[in-house]
């Protein structure tokens, strides 16, 4: 099975920094240029598309909310890929599940939309307090 690993959640205050990283175990499937995104969910609430990567390009792409705040950034390597989300300035509103997504089927018409990928991490927490 095909897995995304996803690191560096953890807890800060409010105006405080995290950097999430998220590798692939299979480069036999994540092969040539592929979108790569991060995603966010809370309790209650659908699961929100924050940044994706044209991984092999540099394209990138941000939500409203976390624009100018977060950055998203690729590092390839002969075995496999590393996307990484660092986090700045963050807000209670922040919080949630960090998942990590890839497509590797087709390239998503909408990239921040999360029925457009098929592979998925198991999540890593974000809290923020005020």
């Amino acid at each position: 099975q095909v897995r995304l690993r996803e690191s560096g959640g953890g807890s800060v205050q409010a105006g405080g920094s995290l950097r999430l990283s998220c590798q692939h175990d299979e480069r036999g499937i994540f092969s040539g240029n592929y979108y790569m995104a991060w995603f966010r969910q809370t309790p209650g609430k659908e699961r929100e598309g924050v940044a994706t990567i044209y991984v092999g390009q540099q394209d990138v792409q941000y939500a409203d909310s976390v624009k100018g705040r977060f950055t998203i950034s690729q590092e390839r390597a002969t075995t496999e890929d590393t996307i990484y989300l660092q986090m700045e300035d963050l807000i209670p509103e922040d919080a949630g599940t960090y998942y990590c997504a890839a497509a590797t089927l087709t390239g998503p018409v909408n990239p921040l939309a999360p029925d457009e990928y098929n592979v998925w991490g198991q999540g890593t927490q974000v809290a923020v307090s005020s």
